[in-house]
């Protein structure tokens, strides 16, 4: 393995500020052309941005992808970082769902027109930004009066709704807004800038670790930051950033014991299958990401016929919805051991 040391580029930070800053919004991008992988997205909205023109914004799409951070960067760009703490409202709806922050606080701040002065900003738009991130998480009640707050304010204010799954926004809303997917992340992309991030914080690594950060993290690069900022302090210690690192601060299970588990569950005894569950549990392994990992061994294996597998994941199917629902993790292993599996 070829190990690399990366150079400090901003020697010149407070030490003691960086120990105590998220690195997430430390390398949030700053404007449009940090934004990474979402090119055609980026395109669109400049074109918009051109015109001063901007309709209300529907950004949806998987976790860490860049949505809060590409309407964070086009507000900074269209209204400077001075201007726009006045001009954009950013509220995070999971917090904040209910009908009583649409009619208190984004209904009093849409409504209210803008300033004249622009700071000598003369391309600054006539017009405010409202952010309501983790839209989906709103009240059906809170997105019907945000629907009349949209149709009242919108010569004053703009709305960005952001949100991973579109499906859970009501089509009165959907319809008023320009809609924007957000893909998951080349793993280029993502290794581009974990690279850059280990160059600024010197932080030494290897492609391997680097690679394995990218597998656990799944596309989300606001996960695999917070991972590599857990890690570079082992890494100080440790000597290098190495996959085993990775793997154990993302709680990943290793594969032997996910085909171990698979294995016992078809073809062990109540005893093998007591023990394995106890072994589990003692070991301090998350049930619910040892039912993930089962089901992607399940998907990728030859082994095991399509029925057994189509059962299996019904299983899991089952066991998953009852750990969300705050069920007993040991009493539901031991339940998807011990159910049947038709041959």
């Amino acid at each position: 393995m070829d190990l690399m040391l990366g150079k400090n580029k901003k020697a010149s930070l407070n030490k003691d500020e960086n120990k105590i800053e998220l690195w997430v919004e430390k390398y949030r991008p700053k404007n449009m052309d940090e934004v990474s992988s979402q090119e055609e997205v980026v395109k669109v909205l400049r074109k918009t941005m051109e015109t001063k023109n901007l309709p209300h914004l529907l950004f949806y799409g998987p976790p860490g992808t860049g949505k809060t951070s590409t309407i964070l960067a086009l507000a900074r760009e269209l209204y400077g970082p001075e201007l726009m703490k006045s001009r954009v409202l950013e509220l995070n709806a999971s917090d904040d769902r209910g009908i009583d922050v649409i009619r208190e606080k984004v209904k009093n701040f849409s409504r209210l027109a803008v300033s004249q002065n622009t700071n000598g900003n003369a391309s600054c738009p006539p017009y405010k930004i409202v952010i309501l991130d983790e839209a989906d998480s709103m009240t059906n009640d809170a997105q019907t009066a945000l629907r009349r707050t949209m149709e009242i304010s919108s010569k004053v204010t703009r709305f960005c709704l952001i949100c991973n799954y579109v499906s859970r926004i009501i089509d009165p809303l959907t319809s008023r807004c320009a809609k924007f997917r957000f893909r998951s992340l080349a793993q280029e992309s993502m290794k581009s800038r974990l690279e850059e991030i280990c160059k600024c914080e010197n932080i030494p690594y290897t492609n391997e670790a680097l690679t394995e950060l990218i597998n656990v993290s799944e596309g989300d690069m606001r996960k695999s930051i917070t991972y590599l900022q857990s890690a570079s302090q082992l890494s100080k210690i440790e000597g290098s950033l190495t996959p085993n690192m990775i793997l154990e601060l993302a709680g990943v299970i290793p594969n032997e014991i996910v085909d171990q588990v698979i294995r016992v569950w078809i073809k062990g005894t109540s005893n093998e299958k007591m023990e394995m569950a106890n072994n589990i549990i003692l070991s301090g392994y998350s049930l619910s990401k040892l039912l993930t990992q089962i089901n992607k061994r399940l998907v990728e294996s030859i082994e095991y016929s399509s029925k057994i597998k189509c059962y299996m994941v019904k299983y899991l199917g089952m066991a998953d919805k009852a750990l969300v629902e705050g069920a007993d993790e040991k009493l539901q292993l031991l339940s998807l051991l011990h159910s049947e599996l038709h041959s």
